[in-house]
C-alpha cells in the first residue's frame, strides 16, 4: 500500500507538473495552443483542423499551424486540400518554415499520385543545394525525425532527393531517365536499396547482364545497407525475376549516358565545392525533361 500511495498522492511540497508539459502542450491560451489542446487531448481531429486555420487567420504561430494542420489533413485523407492549404498560406509563413513546408509538398503530392509536381519539387530542391541555399553554404544541416536530432551532410540529402526523383521517374515507367538519376545517387552515397531500382530500371530495358552486376554488389556486401533482411530480400526477388532473361540478350551501353555527362558534371561540382555555387544551372533538369518528353512522343 505504502508503494501505492507514492504513485497516487504527490508528498507534500512536491510540486505538480503543469497541465501544458503533462500532455505536451505549449503553455498560454491562444489560438494554436486551443487547436493543439483539441489535437492532442481531445483528439478530435476535424475540430483542430478547424482550430487551426483560426490560428493561421489570427497570425498566431503560423508555422506550426499550417504545418499541424496539413499532417492532420494528410492522416484524414484530404491531401488535395492539404496541397490547396499549403499554396493559401506558405506565404505567411517564415523564411525557416518553407524547406519543411515543401518536404510535407512532396510527400502530399506522392500520396496523391501527382507526378509531375513530384518531380517538379525535387528537382527545385536540388537546384536549391547547387546554388547553395538549401545548406546556407554549409556541408551539413540539422534534421529532425521522430523527435531526434541528427546531422545530415550534403551528400546525403543530394542522394536521398536524387532517390526520390529516380522512384518518381519509375513511376511513370521512365526507366531511361530514372536509371541517369540513380546511377548518380549510386556515386554520391550508395546503398543496397538505390542498386535494387537501378537493376530494376536496367531490367525494364532488357539490360540483363548490367542488372545482374548491381545484385551481385549486394550479395558479396560491397554495398551499405546489403545485410538488410528488405533489400536482401527484394535483390532475392529480382535474381528470381532476372535468371531467365539474363542470357536473351547482351549489354550494351545506353543512349541515355549522354545525359549522364551532363548530369555528373553539373552535380560533382556542387559536391567538390565548400562555397556556395549561385552564379551557374544545373542543367540535367532540362536535359532530363527534354528525354523524358522524348519517350512519351
Amino acid at each position: 500500500m505504502k508503494g501505492n500511495s507514492k504513485i497516487s498522492c504527490p508528498q507534500k511540497g512536491e510540486k505538480q507538473e503543469p497541465y501544458h508539459i503533462v500532455h505536451k502542450l505549449p503553455p498560454g491560451d491562444s489560438p494554436y495552443v486551443r487547436a493543439k489542446h483539441v489535437q492532442l487531448v481531445q483528439k478530435d481531429p476535424e475540430a483542430a483542423i478547424v482550430l487551426f486555420w483560426k490560428a493561421i487567420n489570427a497570425g498566431d504561430r503560423v508555422d506550426s499551424a499550417l504545418k499541424d494542420m496539413v499532417v492532420i489533413m494528410k492522416q484524414q485523407d484530404r491531401a488535395e486540400e492539404a496541397i490547396e492549404a499549403i499554396k493559401s498560406f506558405r506565404d505567411r509563413c517564415s523564411m525557416q518554415a518553407q524547406e519543411s513546408l515543401d518536404n510535407v509538398l512532396i510527400d502530399l503530392y506522392k500520396k496523391c499520385g501527382k507526378l509531375e509536381e513530384q518531380i517538379e519539387m525535387l528537382k527545385q530542391k536540388l537546384r536549391m543545394i547547387y546554388q547553395g541555399e538549401a545548406f546556407n553554404g554549409k556541408l551539413t544541416k540539422t534534421a529532425r525525425s521522430h523527435g531526434r536530432k541528427f546531422q545530415v551532410t550534403i551528400k546525403q540529402e543530394t542522394s536521398r532527393i536524387l532517390g526520390n526523383l529516380g522512384w518518381a521517374y519509375m513511376q511513370q515507367t521512365n526507366y531511361a531517365a530514372a536509371e541517369v538519376v540513380y546511377r548518380k545517387a549510386q556515386q554520391i552515397d550508395s546503398d543496397a536499396n538505390k542498386a535494387c531500382n537501378l537493376c530494376l530500371c536496367l531490367i525494364k530495358q532488357a539490360r540483363y547482364i548490367e542488372a545482374q552486376s548491381f545484385l551481385e554488389d549486394i550479395f558479396q556486401g560491397k554495398l551499405p545497407g546489403s545485410n538488410d533482411p528488405k533489400s536482401r530480400n527484394r535483390a532475392s526477388e529480382l535474381l528470381r525475376e532476372l535468371e531467365p532473361r539474363q542470357f536473351a540478350s547482351i549489354s550494351s551501353t545506353p543512349s541515355v549516358l549522354s545525359l549522364e555527362d551532363t548530369f555528373i558534371e553539373g552535380l560533382d561540382q556542387l559536391m567538390k565545392q565548400r562555397t556556395p555555387l549561385r552564379s551557374r544551372r544545373l542543367p540535367i533538369f532540362e536535359e532530363i525533361s527534354q528525354y523524358r518528353d522524348q519517350l512519351a512522343c
